[in-house]
């Protein structure tokens, strides 16, 4: 047998085991699948789902145009990307997963960034959003607000100076005429409505899957000594937000530096949710999964370190 069947047969069996262990309980895991409907309808749709459709209309704006101009001096000599990229990186910050990616996939089907800055702003769009980190981590989970801003800080520390490692070597960016205006072209509010609906139903199956997948996992590491900490590990390596719960259980220095990476890294629900928008763009799966892990873990030192002056 040779190394590339062996490969297929690893990636295959994966999905194998999900499928044997659903058929098995078909009850128990449809459960959770409407779970992870009910956490995506309830958390996930009413807040993501605005800014999806005003970062789709926002960027086909004058106004967008004019943010551009204004940030692309900065957002080159820092991280060698444009204006543009710029502006969908402030908004990725703002919003979370998976708008960031979202505005990337637009930005270059509009033609409003080059080839040469698609990885490195991919990167640099791949940040979760302050609601999430502060609202949810930190002042439910951990019930302290404080951790959840060392959290967010941390975080940004350690995607943004990952991303400014990456435009070593890298020549500036040619300055280029003023972006098209893209707002004065077609339906506008039925295109950036119909792009978010899609999105959104998207990124809502993925979290109903591996909602469920994170079930199974649980399930079948019932059976070996696992502290609390190794199963949230584990589960957040599939879903964030079910591994950051269980590591909030027992708050510390380290479990929080470890919801830092989880959060940075992202966990293969969000991680799948941002290859699907970002398919179209070049960006290749395992160079960005390469950079998300040297962010998660420079992101969880960083936490690590901060959180020791709170607990």
């Amino acid at each position: 047998m040779t190394l590339k069947k062996i490969s297929y047969l690893l990636a295959a069996a994966p999905l194998l085991v999900a499928m044997a262990m659903f058929l098995s309980s078909p009850v128990r895991y449809a459960n959770c699948v409407r779970d992870g409907i009910s956490l995506w309808a309830v958390s996930v749709l009413p807040v993501t789902f605005p800014f999806l459709l005003l970062t789709a209309l926002f960027s086909r704006t004058r106004l967008y145009n004019a943010c551009s101009r204004a940030v692309a001096p900065y957002a080159n000599a820092v991280f060698r990307v444009s204006g543009a990229g710029g502006c969908a990186a402030l908004l990725s910050l703002l919003s979370g997963y998976p708008v960031g990616a979202k505005c990337v996939a637009e930005l270059y089907k509009q033609g409003a960034i080059r080839q040469d800055e698609v990885f490195r702003l991919s990167c640099l769009c791949s940040t979760s959003g302050p609601m999430f980190l502060v609202g949810t981590v930190g002042a439910v989970m951990f019930r302290s607000p404080v951790c959840g801003w060392i959290l967010m800080l941390s975080h940004l520390l350690g995607v943004h100076l990952v991303c400014i490692l990456l435009r070593v070597g890298k020549p500036p960016l040619p300055r280029t005429a003023p972006l098209p205006l893209y707002g004065d072209k077609g339906n506008a509010l039925f295109d950036g409505l119909y792009s978010s609906v899609i999105s959104i139903l998207c990124a809502g199956g993925a979290i109903a899957v591996f909602f469920a997948f994170g079930q199974m996992l649980g399930d079948l590491l019932a059976f070996l000594p696992l502290e609390k900490t190794g199963l949230g590990v584990m589960r957040g390596l599939l879903e964030m937000t079910a591994g950051c719960s269980f590591l909030a259980e027992s708050p510390s220095p380290f479990s929080l530096g470890l919801c830092a990476f989880l959060v940075t890294f992202g966990g293969a629900c969000v991680l799948v949710q941002q290859l699907a928008f970002l398919s179209d763009t070049g960006v290749r799966a395992l160079p960005f999964l390469l950079v998300k892990l040297a962010q998660g873990a420079l992101s969880a030192v960083l936490c690590f370190g901060l959180s020791r002056l709170v607990f």
